[in-house]
C-alpha cells in the first residue's frame, strides 16, 4: 500500500524502517499469529486535516481504518491486516488547549483528547483538585477506555468514567466534523459509549463533568500490600463477597482486590516477547514504574462522604489490613490524591503473552456457594509453584448493590451492559510461550467450573469489550457482550448510519451493520 498525499504526519509501511517497531501493541505477543496485527499502512496524523485525508483516501481506494490510542487492548481490535491502514493517534492531540479544565457554576468539566494515557490524565486531574472514576492502568489511552466504560476504583461510589461523558468530538465516515451529546443525538451517544468502540468514527475529544475534592471533605483510603498465602486470601475474599452479597450495603465503599504472582522468575529470565521494545523503545512501550514485586495480594479499598452525617466504618478497613506486608494505613485525603495511589504504574503485569479472563456476575450468593474457596484453589495452582512457567495477575472488584451508581446508571443513555452485575473477576495467565497449553487448559477449567448453568461464579457468560478474549467475530458472541436483542440490533442500526460504507470496519471484532 502506498503512503497518503497530503499528510503531514509520519507514515509507515512494511518495508519502511521503524514500521516492526510502531505496528506493535500490547496484543502481538499474544495474538501475533491468529489475528492479523500488520497495517498495510500506518499513519500517524499531525491534526484533523491529516485524518480527514485518510478518511477519504480509505473511501476512494476501499481501505478500512483501525483506530488507535494506547493500543492497549487485549485481543488486538485496535490494529488490522496489510489490506487496511491503521491511525495512530498516541500523539495527534497533545497541545495544551487538549486537555482543558473549567468551570460553570458550581460544577467543573475537563475537555480532553483520545491522545492521553489515564496516568497523565488522572495527574491533570490531580493539579486541578478534581477527580473522576477511571481504571487503573497507567498507559491505557482515555480514547479506547472511555468508550468501552472506563471501569475503575470508584465504580460504586460515582459509576463508570463514560458516565461521565456530556459531548463527544468525532469526524465522520464523510469527514465530517461532529460535536456528539445525548440531546443533540441520542443514537449516536448511546452507541458510541459501549456500542462498537472503534467503528463509528474518529473520537478526538471528550467533555467531561469531574468532582471535586472540596465536596468530598474526608475521603478516607486504604492501600495494603499483603505477603501472598492461601489462608490471608480466602479471609480477604470472603470480606469482598459479603460485601457482594449485600444489596444495602453503602455506596460510600469501594473494594478492589488484586492478586499477583512474584515480578521475577526464580529459576532464571522470564524471557518475555517485549523485552526488545521495553529496552529499546521506551517511548512506543511505555515506562514501568515498579520493577520488581514479590508474591502479593493488594487490596485497595476507599470510603467517600455524601452527607455530613456520614461517618466511616473504621473496622472494615481494620480487617482489610489485618497483618499486612506494607501499608500506610487508613488515609484521610482527597479523592484526586487517592484515586492516583490507585494507579498500577507498570505497562504490563508482567513481561510474557497471556491467556485472558474477565467475567461478571449478579450472584448475590457467593459468600454462601464455596465461590471464595474455589477461586483461590484456582489461583493457588499458578502462584503457588515455583518454576512453572506461569504467572498470576488477577483482579477482583464489588459494582453492586441497590445504591451502587454502576447500577444506578444503567438507564443514562449509554450502552454499558450488564448494569445489573455485582462483582468484575479478571483473572489472567501470563505465561512462557511453551506454557501456552497448561495456561489455556487452566483457563478452560476456569471457564467451565466457574461460568454457566452450573458456574460458581456466575450462571451466564457475561464479558466486557475493554477485557475481550474467545473468538473475534464479535457477533457470533454479541450476547456474551450485550443485555439482550433488542440492544443490539439498535446498535447495528447505529453502526450502518455511523459507517455505511465499511470504512471503520477493520476487523470482526465490532458489532454488525443492520442489513
Amino acid at each position: 500500500m502506498a503512503t497518503i498525499l497530503g499528510v503531514t504526519g509520519r507514515q509507515f509501511v512494511p518495508s519502511s524502517k521503524g514500521y516492526n517497531d510502531w505496528q506493535y501493541q500490547y496484543a502481538t505477543t499474544t495474538h501475533g499469529v491468529d489475528h492479523d496485527m500488520n497495517p498495510g499502512l500506518i499513519v500517524q496524523p499531525r491534526n484533523k486535516a491529516d485524518i480527514k485525508a485518510v478518511i477519504a483516501y480509505a473511501r476512494d481506494h476501499n481501505k478500512a481504518i483501525a483506530i488507535r490510542t494506547g493500543g492497549h487492548q487485549y485481543s488486538g481490535a485496535s490494529s488490522t491486516g496489510p489490506g487496511n491502514i491503521q491511525l495512530d493517534l498516541r500523539r495527534t492531540f497533545q497541545a495544551p488547549d487538549d486537555l482543558a479544565y473549567f468551570e460553570k457554576g458550581t460544577s467543573s468539566f475537563v475537555r480532553a483528547s483520545v491522545s492521553h494515557s489515564l496516568g497523565a490524565f488522572n495527574h491533570f486531574l490531580g493539579q486541578h483538585k478534581v477527580f473522576v472514576p477511571h481504571g487503573q492502568c497507567v498507559e491505557v489511552h482515555v480514547g479506547g477506555h472511555v468508550q468501552t466504560g472506563g471501569y475503575g476504583q470508584l465504580g460504586r461510589s460515582f459509576g463508570l468514567f463514560g458516565d461521565h461523558v456530556l459531548s463527544l468530538e468525532i469526524i465522520d465516515h464523510a469527514g465530517q466534523e461532529r460535536e456528539i451529546t445525548k440531546e443533540s443525538d441520542p443514537e449516536l451517544f448511546h452507541a458510541w459509549l459501549g456500542g462498537s468502540p472503534g467503528n463509528l468514527g474518529v473520537l478526538t475529544h471528550m467533555t467531561i463533568q469531574v468532582h471535586r475534592d472540596s465536596d468530598y471533605v474526608g475521603s478516607m483510603g486504604l492501600r495494603v500490600v499483603h505477603l501472598y498465602s492461601t489462608a490471608k486470601l480466602k479471609k480477604i475474599l470472603a470480606q469482598l463477597a459479603e460485601m457482594n452479597d449485600d444489596p444495602d450495603f453503602p455506596r460510600n465503599y469501594d473494594l478492589c482486590v488484586s492478586v499477583l504472582s512474584a515480578s521475577f522468575d526464580v529459576l532464571g529470565l522470564m524471557g518475555g516477547l517485549d523485552d526488545k521494545m521495553r529496552r529499546e523503545h521506551p517511548e512506543i512501550f511505555g515506562k514501568d514504574g515498579t520493577p520488581f514485586w514479590p508474591r502479593s495480594i493488594i487490596v485497595y479499598a476507599q470510603w467517600v462522604p455524601f452527607s455530613p452525617d456520614d461517618k466511616p466504618d473504621l473496622a472494615w478497613f481494620q480487617r482489610l489490613q489485618g497483618d499486612s506486608f506494607f501499608s500506610g494505613g487508613v488515609q484521610t485525603k482527597p479523592m484526586s490524591e487517592l484515586t492516583a495511589e490507585w494507579i498500577f504504574r507498570n505497562t504490563r503485569e508482567f513481561d510474557l503473552p497471556y491467556v485472558k479472563r474477565t467475567y461478571l456476575t449478579d450472584s448475590t450468593t457467593l459468600s454462601k456457594d464455596g465461590w471464595v474457596d474455589w477461586v483461590v484453589g484456582r489461583m493457588d495452582r499458578v502462584v503457588q509453584p515455583t518454576g512453572n512457567g506461569q504467572w498470576l495477575s488477577a483482579q477482583l472488584q464489588c459494582f453492586g448493590g441497590q445504591h451502587s451508581m454502576f447500577a444506578r446508571n444503567a438507564d443514562n443513555g449509554t450502552a454499558y451492559s450488564w448494569r445489573d452485575s455485582t462483582l468484575c473477576m479478571t483473572i489472567d495467565n501470563f505465561h512462557k510461550p511453551e506454557k501456552q497449553a497448561a495456561a489455556e487448559e487452566w483457563q478452560a477449567v476456569n471457564d467451565e467450573q466457574g461460568i454457566g448453568e452450573n458456574g460458581l461464579f456466575s450462571k451466564q457468560d457475561r464479558r466486557v469489550l475493554w477485557g475481550s478474549y474467545g473468538t473475534f467475530d464479535l457477533d457470533s458472541v454479541w450476547e456474551t457482550y450485550y443485555d439482550d436483542r433488542p440492544k443490539y440490533e439498535r446498535l447495528m442500526r447505529a453502526r450502518k448510519a455511523a459507517d455505511p460504507e465499511g470504512i471503520f470496519t477493520p476487523n470482526t471484532f465490532c458489532v454488525k451493520r443492520a442489513d
